[in-house]
């Protein structure tokens, strides 16, 4: 009687044993995926084009634009680092074009996203990714911050944008948080039938806004986020 207590004592050990190194290996394996980043769409073959009637006025943020960032974690165990990322396409904003083919400056550049939007997009196997952004939303505190601001007084932009994209370094200032903090995003610009088109990054310390990088068992992540966005805007 008592062996056969000890050999199923045993037997029950072995099965809670294998079930926790399957469960590691189906939630810590390789099977990991993340989009890839945030950038200029294809433009149609031919569509009318905003250059058509010229670039300067107010341009305002529309559907289509995407926000959100990129941030590295590494499960418990693990020795290489999966990229979460998550996005937002409550994005709103605006800026002013003035000049001609020759050249444009651009000024009043705002964007806004509800942070308290973000839903996580990359995917990882046996895993529910989306609590990482309930995570996220306690430790930006978006019930009473939900908002987050890039601001730039000015920029110039080549005549060229018109046919082909252009690259456009954006000194600004980056609010999250309720911190503002001067950054420089690297951007890339194009025209898009009549649309303008951004798309960005810029790299940030998430200690530089009062935020401490997200904690959760068995998960360690890198206080390093890149920011990301590609918006759209119309002229009004």
């Amino acid at each position: 009687m008592k062996r056969n207590l000890i050999v199923a004592a045993a037997a029950g050990l072995a099965i809670v044993v294998l079930m926790g190194v399957a469960a590691y290996a189906y939630f810590f394996s390789g099977l990991r995926t993340s989009p890839a980043g945030l950038g200029l769409s294809t433009p149609p073959a031919s569509s009318p084009t905003a250059a058509t009637t010229g670039l300067a006025g107010t341009w305002k943020v529309t559907t289509g634009s995407l926000a959100g960032y990129r941030v590295q974690e590494l499960f418990g165990g693990e020795t290489s680092k999966h990229l979460a990322v998550a996005r937002t396409s409550s994005v709103s904003g605006g800026l002013m074009i003035s000049g001609d083919a020759s050249g444009y400056q651009v000024s009043g550049i705002a964007l806004t996203a509800d942070l308290s939007t973000l839903q996580s997009v990359d995917q990882v196997a046996g895993r529910n990714v989306s609590q990482r952004d309930g995570v996220v939303a306690r430790q930006l505190e978006t019930q009473q911050i939900p908002l987050a601001t890039f601001t730039a007084a000015t920029a110039s932009v080549p005549g060229s944008v018109t046919s082909s994209p252009a690259d456009v370094t954006l000194l600004g200032r980056l609010t999250i948080h309720g911190v503002s903090k001067d950054v420089t995003a690297t951007t890339h610009a194009q025209v898009v039938g009549d649309k303008i088109e951004i798309a960005g990054t810029l790299t940030i310390n998430m200690n530089d806004y009062s935020v401490s990088p997200p904690r959760a068992p068995f998960v360690t992540v890198d206080p390093t986020a890149v920011i990301e966005f590609d918006v759209f805007l119309v002229k009004t």
